[in-house]
């Protein structure tokens, strides 16, 4: 499906980025491949690396630099690309909180920005990667990417078939930049005094980095236009997670920063009536139609077979049934 095809990457110089494009590298003969990002240090870093790598070639790997703010880039940046992916966003719940107008600007806007370039470009097929902080947001983050899930999944209204608009929603990512693992290693090698934890009873859901990408990669195989899809992954504790990684290490609870939850949820209970439950995944169904003849999404584009989620049900990190362990958590960190 991605043999000769032309892929853009936006916000492609974070980690999902990096991860994704070397997989697509790895295991596709592309056509093009774009990392479209702002920070052009971020840009040459990545060059730097990927020049390295035996399946990289300048003449289907280019960067171009632009933000998801500038539609009239987004649309130059666009043309000829099959596929888009869009990672582009500010995602930390306390900078978001205390800076909501930047936030907005580049998760609801820049969402707005990516649709109308690929529909202005007839992209085939266009993914959003989403959060569990957009199911029952409290937090201005979760709330802009809410907005941006329902203009990913609305998009299909407006494309006509054209172009199909999915969007992926997954938990928090191990090692990526920002999430808790760096902060745990740095204060470990920095040999800090305590671990700060915001809660004793904080859960989250789990996922390493590759499981993200091969995740978004199904999902393009997948998808029949306007999915949220979401996987069935394990959920930590973050007093087991601080344990896991140094045991012998105190912990200090610090309180609930702003906009942070207890738990995260991924398939909110009063979207059950929208949820189709998979072998390995839950797919959320829009809850408006597109076409005249309206899509079975109980079979996915590659041949499985969902059923419908009862009444109230609700995919929560803190009632998952699946919990890692101590020695779990150890092992799936290392996974990447």
């Amino acid at each position: 499906m991605f043999n000769e095809k032309s892929i853009l990457i936006t916000g492609g110089t974070g980690s999902f980025g990096h991860r994704y494009a070397h997989t697509l590298l790895k295991k596709y003969k592309l056509k093009r491949l774009v990392i479209f990002s702002r920070d052009e240090l971020k840009q040459y870093n990545m060059l730097l690396k990927f020049e390295q790598y035996k399946e990289y070639s300048p003449d289907i790997m280019r960067f171009f630099i632009g933000d998801v703010r500038d539609g009239e880039r987004l649309k130059e940046a666009m043309r000829g690309i099959d596929i888009v992916i869009h990672a582009a966003a500010l995602k930390q719940v306390p900078a978001a909180e205390y800076n909501p107008m930047e936030c907005i600007k580049t998760n609801i806007h820049g969402a707005e920005n990516v649709i109308k370039a690929a529909l202005y470009n007839n992209v085939d097929t266009v993914v959003a990667l989403s959060t569990d902080k957009a199911a029952n947001p409290i937090n201005l983050y979760g709330a802009t990417k809410l907005a941006s899930d329902k203009l990913f999944v609305s998009a299909n209204n407006m494309s006509g078939g054209r172009t199909k608009f999915s969007v992926v929603r997954y938990g928090n990512v191990v090692g990526s930049r920002g999430s808790v693992v760096p902060l745990f290693n740095k204060l470990i090698n920095d040999e800090a005094s305590f671990l700060p934890i915001t809660h004793e009873d904080m859960t989250r859901f789990w996922i390493s980095l590759q499981e993200g990408v091969d995740f978004v990669l199904k999902g393009i195989e997948r998808m029949q236009g306007g999915e949220i899809f979401v996987p069935k992954i394990p959920s930590v504790k973050i007093t087991d997670l601080a344990k896991a990684m140094a045991p012998k290490l105190p912990i200090k609870i610090i309180g609930i920063r702003p906009g942070e939850k207890l738990h995260e949820t991924m398939c909110p209970a009063d979207d059950a009536h929208l949820t189709i439950e998979f072998s390995d995944h839950f797919v959320i169904t829009p809850s408006i139609t597109f076409h005249a003849n309206p899509i079975d999404f109980t079979n996915s584009n590659i041949g499985e077979h969902g059923v419908k989620v009862k009444t109230g049900f609700e995919y929560s990190s803190g009632c998952n049934p699946i919990f890692l362990d101590t020695s779990e958590i150890i092992k799936y960190n290392i996974k990447d």
